[in-house]
């Protein structure tokens, strides 16, 4: 999960109400927690976890609420056995209504016991919060998205709009098997979809339980890796030359460290300045709705630059991530080489980045070679009063006092390939964070019981509200 969390935090100084206090848990809310639950505590880490288990565990649940078998699809690919994932199917009433897909990935970042204060694959309520590894990123979206359509089965729910459900493996991993991936590849009929909510977006806190914002994300950059290598036939280090491999590519790297990309802007981050710039009231707030109305207001930019999300969000960035060379204290190099990883602006192509680097770096010496997997670079999903409004109008019912405010994700998500296979993903606000990220791909992840809680209403209301007017 690549979230704006704390975000919006740093962002709007002044607080709105949060949603009404919950007191003892409710029924349905305690028949939730079983299924987030499971969800938690079935370690679905790359290493040595199981995706699939975790897939057959909520087609269990599905089956036991007698879901026709045809809407029940578990897919896997062979050799990738534990990688499994689930797509389940609530028809809509309305055939010339397009449907809607409800996405979520439910691997997580691996996470080592002797690392942690309590058991990363125990769901643990503490002080107010929920402890374990995916308790945010991404099971609880999840485990909303799965008690969404268990909740229509049991209401007798008939939605016009079909509600397609995908749950999915490989979002934390670069390079693994990716399920929305080979979904979008290989079974695109199957997802197919109006748009998907996805994650991304949500709220931010101050920390001490009030809700600062909400944000919807609507677009994203596209990741690329860059392997930068220099040759040389070497020697013995006792008799040094000028022409070193490892100077060579320091030079290289020192170039691409000078080089700043130049300001850009789409209408969602236009926007995300306008309105998260006018809501700060200080310095970087004016700035940030200056470089909105003018983005060559290099003042502006100056300012701007001085936040590190900020600095990203309007531009190209590439940096390096890994270093090697060498092979013996004693002698001269014969190679040096590098990773650049670069976070690309929406509209630029993964090959004209490494062209821009190329002429950076100045030097025909320096190979630059675009490492697999190849991401691919989809159209920004538009900022569509159909989609964005529903979110307006349940923002305000449930915070009221607040906007949902759209942005762009420095990194990325499984929306990339949705997006990719023309299925617009937004990633929903709802659930909110606290200033601090919640230990998401860190230690101790954790999420507030009432922003799970209030989360999960809000996001049903959302679904309703999309499934029941197309």
């Amino acid at each position: 999960m690549k979230t704006l969390t704390a975000l919006l935090t740093s962002m709007l100084l002044v607080a709105a109400p949060a949603a009404a206090k919950e007191t003892q848990p409710r029924p349905d809310q305690l028949a939730f927690r079983e299924i987030y639950k499971e969800l938690v505590e079935t370690n679905t880490t790359l290493s040595s976890g199981s995706c699939t288990l975790a897939a057959q565990r909520m087609l269990k649940r599905f089956q036991a609420a007698e879901f026709p078998g045809d809407q029940l699809i578990l897919f896997m690919e062979e050799g990738h056995r534990e990688e499994g994932g689930l797509v389940v199917v609530y028809p809509g009433t309305n055939p010339k209504a397009k449907a809607i897909l409800l996405v979520a990935h439910i691997d997580v970042v691996e996470a080592k016991r002797e690392d942690w204060e309590r058991d990363p694959f125990t769901l643990i309520e503490e002080d107010g919060y929920f402890y374990g590894r995916g308790t945010l990123d991404d099971k609880a979206q999840a485990a909303v998205w799965v008690d969404t359509l268990l909740r229509f089965k049991e209401e007798g729910y008939k939605p016009k709009r079909t509600v397609k459900l995908a749950l999915t493996c490989g979002e934390e991993t670069n390079g693994a098997f990716n399920g929305a991936q080979w979904l979008a590849a290989n079974k695109r009929d199957l997802i197919d979809a109006e748009f998907a909510l996805n994650e991304g977006g949500g709220g931010d806190s101050d920390g001490k339980g009030k809700v600062l914002g909400q944000s919807v994300q609507v677009g994203e950059k596209t990741f690329a890796n860059f392997r930068l290598e220099t040759r040389n036939p070497g020697g013995h280090s006792s008799v040094p030359v000028r022409d070193n491999a490892i100077y060579q590519l320091a030079r290289a790297l020192t170039r691409i460290d000078e080089h700043e990309f130049p300001v850009e802007m789409t209408d969602t981050t236009r926007r995300f300045f306008t309105e998260a710039g006018a809501a700060r009231g200080d310095a970087i707030g004016a700035a940030m709705v200056a470089l909105a109305k003018n983005p060559a207001d290099k003042t502006a930019e100056a300012v701007v630059n001085a936040d590190r999300f900020l600095h990203g969000n309007i531009r190209t960035t590439c940096v390096a991530t890994l270093l090697d060379g060498g092979h013996a204290p004693n002698a001269l190099p014969q190679r040096a080489g590098a990773n650049v990883n670069c976070r690309i602006f929406p509209g630029h192509s993964i090959e004209s980045i490494r062209d821009e680097l190329a002429t950076v770096i100045g030097d025909p010496g320096v190979t630059i070679t675009q490492l697999p997997p190849k991401r691919p670079t989809p159209p920004q999903p538009p900022l569509d009063p159909k989609i964005i409004g529903p979110m307006e109008k349940l923002v305000a019912k449930y915070w009221p006092g607040l906007k949902v405010i759209p942005s762009m994700a420095n990194g990325y998500t499984d929306a990339t390939f949705l997006g990719a296979a023309g299925i617009p993903t937004y990633g929903i606000p709802g659930i909110w964070g606290d200033p601090d990220g919640n230990g998401v791909h860190g230690l101790n992840e954790r999420i507030e019981v009432k922003s799970l809680y209030v989360g999960r209403d809000f996001m049903f209301d959302l679904v309703k509200a999309y499934a029941s007017k197309p």
